[in-house]
């Protein structure tokens, strides 16, 4: 049997009416990209400036510390020629309460990162004076310890990571050259009891020296150049 064009017709639309909605739209054109948010720039960290970090030096540290950062006090330490790293790492662990020193907390506390940079550049270009050894008897038990630690004992020798010199090595161990025996003594002993805990090697090398050890250690280092 021969269909006429119309009835094709009526059988197309009929078709057409019994397909699914979505069937019968066009598809939907994708969405354009959306550019990606740039992130936004970020500022990069001021250096430290040496010249702003003798100014607050001068306002903050020079009464217990010396001009320049030699101090006269043997119970301070002496900061000239310190590696900036070090100083920076003290002063945030003692405003953080991680090295404890009621008089330091309290004047790290005043000073933000940025003035802790700017001091430890200062006193990191400063002329550190040299210091003398006291005890004669006592300074060639230091030198033997400081050279070449205590066999027996499991005490390593000091030159290993502060330097033959006592030069110290920047960004991990500080100098030691020429720092007044007072101070030097004082810290090893906190090491040892516990009262400093900023340093676990080093407490456990203090731990293993007696008082005369220490003088004698304290007393060596003061003499170095």
């Amino acid at each position: 049997m021969i269909k006429s064009p119309a009835f094709l017709l009526l059988a197309a639309v009929l078709a057409l009416s019994a397909l699914p909605i979505s069937a019968q739209q066009p598809a939907p054109s994708a969405p354009a990209p959306v550019a990606a948010a740039e992130a936004p720039a970020t500022a990069a960290p001021a250096k430290p400036d040496a010249a702003a970090g003798g100014a607050k030096f001068a306002a903050v540290c020079v009464a217990c510390h010396g001009e320049g950062g030699n101090s006269g006090t043997p119970a301070n330490p002496k900061l000239a020629q310190q590696h900036p790293d070090y100083i920076v790492k003290q002063l945030q662990e003692f405003k953080a309460g991680k090295r404890q020193s009621p008089i330091m907390q309290g004047f790290a506390a005043q000073l933000t990162d940025q003035d802790m940079k700017n001091i430890a550049a200062y006193v990191g270009t400063q002329k550190a004076k040299p210091g003398f050894a006291k005890d004669k008897e006592l300074v060639l038990l230091g030198e033997k310890i400081f050279r070449g630690g205590i066999q027996g004992r499991d005490v390593p020798a000091c030159a290993g990571c502060h330097g033959p010199s006592g030069a110290g090595i920047p960004a991990q161990y500080p100098r030691l050259s020429g720092q007044h025996a007072d101070y030097a003594a004082s810290q090893l002993v906190a090491f040892r009891d516990g009262t400093r805990k900023n340093s676990p090697q080093m407490s456990q090398i203090a731990a293993k020296l007696n008082d005369r050890e220490i003088r004698a250690v304290a007393d060596y280092v003061a003499g170095l150049r």
